[in-house]
């Protein structure tokens, strides 16, 4: 596993946009993400993946708020963040592994087996 560099988060007012940026992952990694951890010493928690056909699945939080997608070209995945609430703060790490078909939208079994965590971006939403 590799770590990723992620960028693009800071303050925001409520109701505001933010896209993340994630650099990085191998090209034998089939399945990539985001993830939130609220405070420290809390889990992180999936946001959002896509898998390399193009399939994504979403926190239910994030369904019709953010989007999630892949650049392969630049091995750069992003999430596009709209509509932000206070709820959404935190700090934001993306995260690739080769997971079995059909488990890329499990980002609470496949997250756990990532272990090369970035530094993440911290995301700061106020009301």
């Amino acid at each position: 596993q590799v770590p990723l560099a992620e960028s693009g988060g800071g303050p925001v007012q409520a109701a505001g946009s933010l896209r993340l940026s994630c650099v990085g992952g191998r090209q034998y990694d089939n399945c990539a993400g985001w993830f939130r951890r609220h405070a420290p010493g809390k889990a992180r928690e999936g946001v959002a993946s896509i898998d390399t056909d193009g399939r994504t699945s979403y926190a239910d939080s994030a369904k019709g708020r953010f989007t999630i997608s892949k650049d392969n070209a630049e091995n750069t995945l992003y999430l596009q963040m709209t509509s932000l609430e206070p709820e959404d703060a935190g700090i934001y790490y993306c995260a690739a592994l080769h997971v079995p078909p059909g488990m890329c939208s499990s980002t609470s079994w496949w997250g756990p087996l990532f272990d090369s965590w970035g530094q993440g971006t911290q995301v700061t939403v106020s009301s």
